[in-house]
């Protein structure tokens, strides 16, 4: 059992190259996690921003921060998907079999999708700074910035997990990211939420996304976030620890 702790990282390590290369070879992932949120983000603002009314001069900084949010969220259903086929084909099983770290297998997964995520945010805003996207941001700004996205990548990684040790079929472990997709629609991310009708409004400014929004919007326009980015840090937080926790009895039913 020491030996196997002692050796948690670099079997971690081996897991992650692994996933790492079903990622690379799968084409549908960086479509859909990358090209499909640089195909919204110009849509809404050489299409549709001149008809929404943001109250800023230049739309593309309002809606970096939810597109970010939104490439996060397309990632969830494939992290399911490999979990379910995992699952499914017995891999965790010969991992167990052999003096591999037990958790080092469903870790190689969520830190597949935790460094994947974050090279497609780099290329979103690369292509941000193409369309004009500027930012005062200073380095701390930034790396609270990058903070907060790594644990709302986290959080809906291990909720994917959970749908993906748990579910009987495909349909099932990839269900999870419908609802997931919606938050940053009925949000902040687009429009302002005082444009919303009342019930919607209310959903919108007490649900998680929005206050993770706000904060960005605010730490990239390089302003005082205030008790918003409190409350993100506590939904991203709260939902990670619950998150991991169940999906870790999950991960533990299968031994």
């Amino acid at each position: 059992m020491e030996t196997i702790k002692s050796y948690f990282f670099t079997d971690m390590s081996v897991m992650l190259g692994r996933s790492m290369r079903h990622v690379m070879r799968s084409a549908d992932t960086i479509i859909t996690v990358t090209i499909m949120p640089i195909a919204l983000m110009l849509v809404f603002v050489y299409v549709l921003g001149g008809a929404i009314k943001t109250g800023s001069d230049n739309y593309v900084n309002y809606l970096l921060p939810g597109i970010l949010i939104i490439a996060i969220a397309n990632s969830i259903g494939y992290v399911s998907y490999r979990l379910f086929n995992d699952v499914q084909r017995g891999i965790f099983e010969r991992f167990h079999s052999m003096p591999v770290a037990r958790s080092a297998a469903i870790w190689g997964h969520i830190m597949t999708s935790l460094i994947s995520n974050l090279f497609s945010l780099v290329i979103i805003v690369l292509i941000a700074l193409i369309m004009g996207f500027r930012s005062p941001a200073g380095i701390l700004s930034w790396l609270a910035i990058a903070g907060i996205l790594i644990l709302f990548m986290l959080a809906l990684a291990w909720i994917a997990a959970i749908a993906g040790l748990s579910a009987k079929s495909v349909d099932g472990a990839t269900a999870i990211a419908y609802p997931i997709h919606f938050l940053p629609l009925i949000s902040s991310a687009f429009v302002p939420t005082e444009t919303m009708p009342g019930p919607v409004r209310a959903f919108a400014e007490n649900q998680p996304v929005t206050s993770i929004v706000e904060t960005i919007r605010a730490l990239l326009s390089n302003q005082p976030a205030g008790h918003e980015i409190w409350i993100a840090l506590a939904w991203c937080t709260g939902i990670m620890l619950v998150a991991y926790f169940f999906a870790m009895r999950a991960y533990q039913k299968l031994n």
